[in-house]
């Protein structure tokens, strides 16, 4: 078992802060309100988790991707890798008590994404969101030592609404690669293709879906804020930070008509700034950033509370029961 030196530990948050200011610029900037320990395991933790996301994203075929995927899974089930990032993240792993299911899970649905992609309804959306996303959500818990089983679901929530705004504003990159994330019982089953640039027949419902996916967005990122209150303070303000600049894309969207095939939707850094300061002046007033104000809506985790993914994460056992 490798156990990392302080040299080690500052080398790999080195690497990590690299990718961070090139790759999630949102998350680089929010970070700065955590403390010094949190925001390197934060980005020590994005670092990781973006690997495995480009490792299915970059590969030159679903079978080179899958097999680099499946290399990594069986790094993280052994406990030990030859690759850096991913041995800092192992390291992490074990640092944070971060179960290797979680990871797994991640790693089940990023290689989700090889091939040829088509929802076909919301639940499965859900399912999918949850793997790739709600599962970082989970580990960032414990990366800032929140051990609070309450505060895991509002965790999965946020990473769901990000994800949601994610699939939102890359219709037409994801489509173009052969990924229709848009349920088919709200556009049809649309071949990817005829999404990148809809034809004018299929803009009106096509608009429909990406307004019904913000809404169910705004509500994963309602619930995620109510869990902020389980989190270090610094951290609070970060994560809020973050969470609503994401949401901003969501809401730029929507004053563009859901049009994405217009162009990548982009929060400019003005903006950014201003929903960061109204959001850190605002939302100390709220009960609900220093203490629990309402039990988590289970029907939120209807799509995939049975998954069998879900069900069998040792720090789930507490969340089904709350």
């Amino acid at each position: 078992m490798k156990l990392n030196t302080q040299h080690a530990v500052d080398q790999a948050f080195a690497r990590a802060d690299t990718t961070l200011a090139q790759k999630g610029r949102t998350f680089h900037g929010a970070r700065r309100l955590m403390g010094v320990l949190h925001a390197s395991r934060a980005t020590r933790l994005y670092s990781f988790c973006r690997l495995i996301d480009d490792l299915a994203d970059e590969a030159s075929s679903p079978e080179t991707g899958q097999a680099a995927l499946l290399v990594v899974a069986a790094d993280v089930a052994r406990g030990e890798s030859a690759h850096l990032v991913i041995q800092d993240g192992i390291d992490l792993m074990r640092e944070c008590g971060i179960e290797p299911a979680v990871v797994l899970e991640l790693i089940s649905g990023v290689t989700s994404d090889l091939g040829v992609v088509q929802m076909v309804d919301e639940d499965a959306l859900l399912r999918y969101c949850y793997q790739v996303a709600g599962t970082v959500g989970l580990m960032m818990c414990k990366v800032l030592d929140t051990q609070s089983p309450e505060a895991f679901s509002h965790a999965i929530d946020l990473g769901i609404a990000m994800q949601l705004t994610n699939i939102c504003r890359d219709i037409s990159t994801d489509a173009a690669v052969g990924r229709r994330y848009l349920p088919a019982t709200l556009v049809g089953f649309l071949e990817p293709q005829a999404l990148v640039h809809p034809e004018e027949a299929l803009q009106p419902g096509v608009r429909k879906c990406v307004e019904a996916l913000l809404d169910m967005a705004d509500q994963y990122y309602r619930s995620g804020e109510l869990g902020l209150c389980y989190l270090p303070l610094g951290a609070r303000s970060s994560i809020l930070s973050a969470a609503r600049v994401y949401r901003a894309i969501g809401t730029k969207l929507r004053q563009q008509r859901s049009a994405y095939w217009l162009g990548r939707t982009v929060v400019p850094p003005s903006t950014k700034l201003l929903v960061t300061l109204q959001a850190l002046v605002a939302m100390p007033f709220k009960p609900s950033f220093w203490s629990p104000s309402q039990r988590h809506d289970d029907r939120l985790h209807s799509a995939f509370s049975g998954f069998f993914g879900f069900a069998s994460h040792p720090d789930l056992q507490h969340v089904q029961h709350l």
